[in-house]
């Protein structure tokens, strides 16, 4: 069985985000990982690829430092890997991304697409459902629970007051949800077998993609933090006491009764 993944680098998510002195994300110092939906992915396809049989092949596209990421799916147990890296890619949007991970895909044989349903940094959920439109490939998204059965693909979702089970043919796109799996750490042998493992780096040249096909169609005009939080006040005494110190606070200091 033939699995292709989609994945992306993303600040860790315990990762304090900063701004430059001209409002920009400060990414000095700060740790990168795989995007922690995508890990449920890859999980899944190296679980799959234990009961079945096949191969593991993870995708991205991104900056040069993506590779590192990479390196850590062929140590989890992917087979193989390819980044597409290219000066043009700089401030991607969701659009370039899918348009770049498609033509990539599209020169490609896989029998089943994994990805995460959303990313941490932006969480726009709009890449892997992109991809799977310009392919023609049905989708399920948000999946707790994958099972292959022959040539269909049976997956269970959340959704409000229960679960849903849909079943599509392959080759399908399944976007993966908390809840799918438990992702592995890896180990010190696949650390050192991912070096030997193929990982191969391609240009928007090498893909026949010209940079205008990449223009992105959204910019983010500046970027703010949230407002601090103001620290909390605890309203000693006895309930009935506490009761009506909180509401006097409530009319005459936070003026909102």
């Amino acid at each position: 069985m033939r699995i292709a993944v989609l994945m992306k680098q993303t600040f860790d998510t315990a990762a304090i985000i900063s701004l430059d002195a001209n409002g920009q994300i400060e990414r000095q110092d700060i740790n990168l990982i795989i995007n922690p939906y995508d890990e449920f992915a890859i999980e899944e396809a190296l679980r799959l690829k234990e009961k079945h049989g096949g191969e593991v092949t993870v995708i991205a596209a991104g900056a040069p430092e993506t590779h590192d990421a990479l390196l850590q799916a062929l140590a989890m147990g992917a087979d193989k890997a390819v980044l597409v890296t290219d000066d043009a890619l700089t401030g991607a949007d969701e659009y370039a991304a899918a348009q770049v991970l498609s033509k990539l895909l599209g020169s490609l044989e896989f029998d089943l697409l994994l990805a995460g349903w959303r990313a941490v940094d932006d969480a726009s959920a709009q890449v892997a459902v992109r991809v799977a439109e310009l392919l023609g490939l049905p989708q399920v998204n948000v999946v707790t629970k994958l099972e292959i059965e022959g040539d269909k693909a049976v997956a269970t979702r959340d959704i409000e007051g229960g679960c849903e089970v849909v079943e599509v043919p392959l080759p399908a796109l399944i976007t993966a949800q908390k809840g799918l799996n438990e992702p592995r750490y890896p180990t010190m042998r696949g650390i050192m077998q991912a070096k030997r493992k193929p990982c191969q780096k391609l240009s928007l040249a090498e893909l026949g993609i010209a940079a205008s096909q990449v223009a992105p169609r959204v910019k983010a005009l500046s970027y703010f933090l949230p407002t601090p939080r103001a620290a909390c006040r605890l309203v000693p005494g006895e309930a009935p006491q506490a009761a009506q110190e909180l509401c006097r606070l409530l009319r005459e200091t936070a003026k909102i009764i």
